[in-house]
């Protein structure tokens, strides 16, 4: 028999997917924050979740603006994902800093990340203050998808994405498909 250690609650869910999400102010300057505390929220219409903290610069700028887009980051792309965590955009043009390439987005004011294989345009539908983060609660407005990461029936190929996770602290990579959705009753 297993005996399980009992912990005080903590943030437990693990692991995260890592976002570079893309904000811009009432003037247009530009910001990129590193992000995992991000998830699929609601199907119809199609929402995701953002948790900030209200300290940090992007709370603002997407509070202000009402607009945001999640960039999914490659592991090409690691080091200067977690540069985009590390440092302010009060202080720092990060699209200069990393190198990364801003393109501008469809519907929303915010750019893309030119580097990322997927960019989701969000518009604000919510803020919830929960405590140390609030939750943004972004509407999918529109999608795009690099064509040389589909596979044959145009559905993202997550070895060609080649995305990671934040794992407690550290940067992990996904491996391989193990299973599809339904599996267990076929």
């Amino acid at each position: 028999m297993f005996m399980k250690v009992k912990k005080n609650p903590w943030a437990a869910l693990f692991p995260c997917p890592v976002v570079l999400v893309t904000c811009v102010d009432s003037g247009g300057r530009t910001n990129i924050i590193t992000l995992a505390w991000v998830g699929m929220v609601c199907s119809d219409p199609p929402t995701l979740g953002l948790g900030i903290r209200p300290h940090r610069h992007s709370y603002g700028l997407i509070e202000g603006v009402g607009e945001f887009v999640v960039n999914i980051p490659t592991v090409d792309i690691l080091k200067e994902a977690d540069f985009c965590g590390m440092v302010s955009g009060k202080d720092v043009d990060k699209f200069s800093q990393t190198g990364l390439t801003p393109e501008p987005a469809e519907k929303v004011k915010p750019p893309l990340i030119q580097e990322c294989p997927v960019n989701i345009e969000c518009v604000v539908k919510r803020k919830i203050p929960l405590g140390a983060h609030h939750l943004f609660l972004g509407e999918i407005v529109y999608v795009h998808v690099d064509e040389d990461v589909l596979n044959e029936k145009g559905r993202i190929d997550f070895n060609k994405v080649a995305p990671f996770v934040f794992n407690q602290g550290e940067y992990w990579e996904l491996h391989q498909k193990i299973g599809q959705y339904g599996f267990s009753k076929k």
